[in-house]
């Protein structure tokens, strides 16, 4: 039987299956069976030490305790928890990669003290007698924090399964907002289309200006000071409040050009004995995270001291909650020109 296809004008994308009963959903989940993914990530040395060392420096929250992994993955974190002392790690992952942790859990010498468990922790079952576990680690980021997440899925975990008074690794989470100048690459990437080995494609910029790109943005780019307009509390945000708004204020630090706003985050491991925390901003060391650059439609005339002031809403994408709708209205009134505006971004 031929299934009906639903086609996303946006992005192109289908949610219908393929010959093999596929998703554009599921292929989410597959495309962490590939081991690329996985090596840019653990040769994250910023992520990858900041989890161990909040791990192996912790070594009392740990010693004889019921660990859950939360997309566990190749097992890193499972292994740096149960070498840690921990009495039991349960590992869990939907990706077919939890097939080679379980090789790689075995040949470490962690049978036993380390189980995967493969399937939508939704829908796993934990090992005979344990039905709280007292730490749960994950790393559930992505770009801009919230794309393409599993913040939803930790928090699952944490309602049904976290003992009282259990810990979270990490469980603080910043998001900020800068503006930058950016004209040279903005030309090269969005002026484009004006003319396109002499035909005028202007129409697909006015779609390519909707999609955030992420990339690593120089220091040197930022022009103002930067706002935490988001902050996360791991241990008592909400589904809910992954849909948010909130308002940002920034000051111009040189007289410049203002071409587009960039978001980063900041993760902290609060719950230790002393604090760890990384940033995947741009005035931090590379993170496979980066940045994330919302262009703007015109530029702004800022002079030092001037004041940006903005809302900003994020919220789930309606047809794919793992993709992200935002809002930006930019309010602007300086020596040299005023704006209010509202821009539109799908981040898929």
């Amino acid at each position: 039987m031929a299934s009906e296809m639903v086609l996303d004008s946006q992005t192109g994308k289908t949610d219908a299956p393929n010959s093999e009963g596929m998703t554009s959903k599921d292929y989410y989940f597959d495309s962490y069976a590939h081991f690329g993914i996985h090596e840019e990530m653990l040769k994250d040395t910023v992520r990858t030490s900041s989890y161990r060392n909040a791990i192996y420096q912790n070594k009392h929250i740990f010693k004889d305790k019921v660990v859950l992994d939360v997309g566990c993955g190749t097992g890193i974190l499972s292994m740096f928890a149960s070498k840690a002392g921990a009495r039991l790690v349960i590992g869990v992952d939907m990706s077919n990669i939890i097939d080679q942790a379980k090789v790689i859990v075995q040949e470490n010498g962690f049978e036993g003290k380390v189980v995967l468990l493969k399937g939508k922790m939704e829908e796993v079952v934990l090992p005979d007698g344990v039905e709280k576990v007292d730490v749960i680690i994950s790393e559930w980021m992505g770009y801009a924090l919230l794309h393409e997440s599993m913040l939803d899925t930790v928090l699952y975990a944490r309602d049904k399964y976290l003992a009282k008074d259990g810990l979270i690794f990490p469980d603080k989470a910043t998001m900020q907002i800068a503006a930058i100048e950016d004209g040279d690459y903005k030309d090269e990437k969005i002026g484009f289309w004006d003319n396109v080995y002499g035909f005028n494609m202007s129409h697909i910029k006015t779609l390519a200006l909707r999609e955030p790109l992420v990339d690593v943005v120089d220091s040197k780019a930022i022009v103002s000071t930067s706002y935490p307009f988001k902050k996360i509390d791991l241990y008592t945000v909400t589904k809910a409040d992954l849909a948010f708004h909130s308002t940002f204020k920034i000051t111009a630090q040189r007289d410049d050009f203002i071409h587009a706003f960039i978001v980063w985050f900041d993760i902290g491991f609060e719950s230790c004995h002393k604090p760890i925390r990384f940033s995947t901003g741009p005035y931090s060391q590379y993170t496979h995270w980066k940045q994330t650059v919302f262009y703007l439609r015109d530029y702004l005339t800022i002079k030092q001291g001037e004041v940006v002031e903005g809302e900003l809403e994020c919220k789930p994408n309606a047809r794919n909650p793992r993709d992200l709708d935002f809002k930006i209205r930019v309010k602007f009134n300086g020596a040299s020109g005023e704006s209010d505006e509202l821009h539109e971004y799908k981040m898929c």
